[in-house]
């Protein structure tokens, strides 16, 4: 077969022909890494909320993001998806591009639903990059107007002399309250009926009602059933005495080992840059850490985590575990 002299290129010919295609290569190359320096933030950053308005999650995300967006000089979008428990808004962003746009409010539920649902659309370690803790605090330890007893010794005292009788509310199977009692019960070696209820709501109107006994729970979440005199703080399931409620003694002083702590914190999609996620933790401690921050915080039960992205991190994946045994050991299920 004989081939046409002028398809077959010189070559010079093939030299140019190479070298404009290493010149466009080498272009491309240029835009993409021009791109990828892009500066961050250069667009507004959402933070998706897994619950409704109005929630603690939701509270605290805003009150963060607003001072964020000061402080990066980008709007930062609050953006609640509620559904499954928080599944739903949270597995959004383990979707999301891994650019530092999209975050994810979450709070201890996160590992506590993780210790009880299997099948979660999300791997939590491993779908996310923890960003920075938002803010920390007890649980306060509430009871019916008219139950005998006043502090945490008391309370004790009262479940082992009614083995059975007493009994807790939770706002639903699998939720922190439940999982903060059924630890006392575990660690105090006593015995309460657990009632659930769909949300906090009505678990605070039976407490109030004289229907429950006992509601472990935030403090603004019991501030209308305490000031209404219908229920009593007599603890809060700090370890040590806090700041935050400074009148209210630990039940560690009658149980000892016992602590339960809640956690709010941000979670970005895994694979982040860590230059990015860095700067965000940088940013958010230093909010929390102002004196407006703090008082806020305090005034809704909370105060300043402080932790490192790293060590926010290892507290994520030392507690799963943790909690998976005391669902294990108490028989907690969403089901």
């Amino acid at each position: 077969m004989t081939i046409a002299r002028h398809f077959i290129p010189s070559l010079a010919g093939r030299r140019r022909a190479a070298a404009a295609l290493m010149s466009m290569l080498g272009a491309a190359v240029f835009c993409g890494s021009a791109t990828a320096q892009e500066p961050w933030p250069s667009r507004p950053i959402t933070i998706v909320v897994p619950y409704p308005a109005g929630g603690s999650n939701d509270v605290f995300a805003r009150a963060v993001g607003r001072r964020l967006s000061e402080a990066l000089g980008q709007p930062v979008v609050i953006d609640n998806k509620p559904g499954a428990s928080g599944t739903l808004g949270t597995g959004i962003v383990a979707k999301a591009a891994a650019d530092g746009y999209t975050l994810a409010a979450v709070s201890s539920s996160f590992v506590t639903n993780a210790a009880v649902q299997p099948r979660l659309p999300f791997d939590p370690v491993k779908s996310f990059a923890p960003v920075a803790m938002m803010a920390q605090g007890p649980f306060v330890v509430a009871v019916r107007a008219d139950l005998p007893a006043r502090t945490p010794a008391e309370l004790v005292a009262l479940a082992k002399q009614r083995p059975g009788k007493l009994n807790y509310a939770s706002s639903g199977p699998g939720s922190t309250n439940q999982f903060a009692t059924e630890l006392l019960k575990g660690s105090a070696g006593i015995f309460i009926t657990h009632i659930p209820y769909r949300g906090m709501a009505p678990a605070t109107t039976d407490l109030m009602g004289g229907n429950v006994d006992v509601l472990i729970a935030s403090g603004p979440s019991l501030q209308a059933a305490l000031r209404s005199g219908k229920a009593r703080a007599i603890g809060i399931t700090s370890a040590k005495p806090s700041a935050i409620a400074p009148e209210l003694a630990p039940m560690a002083q009658a149980v000892p080992g016992y602590s339960f702590s809640i956690w709010w914190g941000l979670l970005a999609p895994a694979g982040t840059p860590p230059a990015v996620v860095q700067r965000l933790n940088a940013e958010i401690n230093k909010i929390v850490e102002g004196p407006e921050m703090k008082s806020f915080l305090q005034r809704e039960g909370a105060e300043p985590a402080g932790l490192t992205a790293a060590q926010f991190t290892a507290q994520i994946q030392r507690e799963i575990p943790y909690w998976q045994k005391v669902a294990k050991d108490a028989g907690i299920s969403t089901e």
